[in-house]
């Protein structure tokens, strides 16, 4: 069976390592909010290319934070709009409705899945506040068209980058440093991943950060002084742990997701599929190699006869979500062609050449 995503094999490389600084860890008798999250802290805002970044419980908290924070600082006004694509997870949306503020569902490009600029132009009004680009299935959308069009009309923009890590613009920015904040999650999936739910938001403003950490920690600004109504997400010392150790590869295992992703596209030729766009840049990380078929249901039963696990991402559009009825009478047609033809091969670091062989040629035969 290829796996459709192999964590056991990923994860086991570090486990010696982890073994043994978890016997250290538990010497040091501080289990929260210690050296490791302030290491993995200040490691990941220097990847990133930001002045900071602010450990979370997981990415939904973390776009939450972001947006409460800034509600706070009389940066956004309650019940503003935010303008988000129709096509993301619906982690996205949820965090905008949390924070009090009204999502603005967009239409993506149709050949990058990201959201399209001409559709942001559109959808904005005296009551935006912000543009909140979702960087989907790891690779960028376009920032510098967003950016301008942000600060034309005096706009915040918010990256979700929760499936991007380390993916590089063509000015050499990383995701993390591309807007005014971002948000990610370090869900064990992900291409740096957790062995649980954990997440950041990475800014070069201080006050939007010194804020984040406060709200997220019960709203303290020192011990038992409370200055604002908070919450408790903090990322957790041993996840701060794992992501430190596992950080340092990040790039490679980039590099090695890039590389399976350009041995797909070179073989895989069968008319009936629809590959996705790729620059040959390092602007997409490959979080996930999403193709596009019209009869989804018999491609991946046949991939399954054949011992190949693939998923779907995302199955059901945000807004035909019984969770967010208020917005089913939306007609949204790209996003709902995405969602009912949309499927996820196999993608992993540590996928070998014949696996991927393997799924190329049963692809080409289907």
């Amino acid at each position: 069976m290829i796996r459709f995503f192999d964590l056991h094999s990923i994860n086991d490389r570090y486990r010696t390592e982890f073994q043994n600084s978890l016997d250290q860890f538990f010497d040091t008798g501080r289990y929260v909010l210690g050296s490791q999250v302030e290491t993995f802290e200040k490691n990941f805002a220097a990847y990133c290319g930001t002045k900071y970044c602010v450990g979370t419980g997981n990415g939904l908290d973390a776009l939450v934070l972001i947006l409460k924070a800034y509600i706070k600082l009389g940066r956004i006004e309650k019940g503003s709009e935010v303008i988000v694509p129709a096509n993301t997870y619906i982690a996205s949306i949820l965090a905008i409705l949390q924070s009090g503020l009204k999502p603005v569902l967009v239409e993506p490009i149709s050949d990058t899945f990201n959201i399209d600029s001409q559709e942001v132009k559109k959808a904005i009004t005296s009551k935006t506040s912000v543009i909140m680009p979702v960087h989907l299935y790891g690779q960028l959308a376009d920032m510098e068209i967003v950016n301008s069009i942000a600060k034309t009309h005096n706009l915040l923009v918010i990256e979700d980058a929760a499936q991007a890590h380390g993916a590089m613009s063509h000015s050499d920015l990383r995701s993390g440093n591309l807007a005014n904040a971002a948000a990610f999650s370090f869900y064990p999936s992900k291409n740096l991943g957790a062995l649980g739910d954990g997440g950041c938001v990475t800014t070069n403003d201080a006050e939007l950060a010194n804020m984040i950490k406060m709200l997220g920690n019960y709203g303290t600004s020192s011990k038992y002084v409370n200055e604002v109504k908070g919450c408790n997400s903090r990322l957790d010392e041993i996840q701060a742990l794992f992501l430190n150790i596992k950080l340092r590869d990040l790039d490679d295992d980039n590099a090695r997701r890039r590389a399976i992703a350009n041995t797909y596209l070179k073989g895989i030729t069968n008319s009936k599929i629809r590959l996705p766009y790729y620059s040959n840049t390092e602007d997409h990380v490959f979080h996930q190699f999403v193709i596009r078929v019209k009869d989804r249901d018999d491609l991946i039963a046949y991939l399954q006869r054949n011992n190949v696990e693939t998923l779907v991402h995302y199955p059901i559009a945000p807004h035909h979500q019984k969770a967010l009825k208020e917005f089913s009478h939306l007609s949204l047609p790209i996003t709902e062609k995405m969602h009912n033809t949309v499927v996820s091969l196999p993608m992993y670091p540590t996928m070998t050449n014949q696996q991927t062989e393997k799924v190329i040629e049963l692809l080409n035969a289907y």
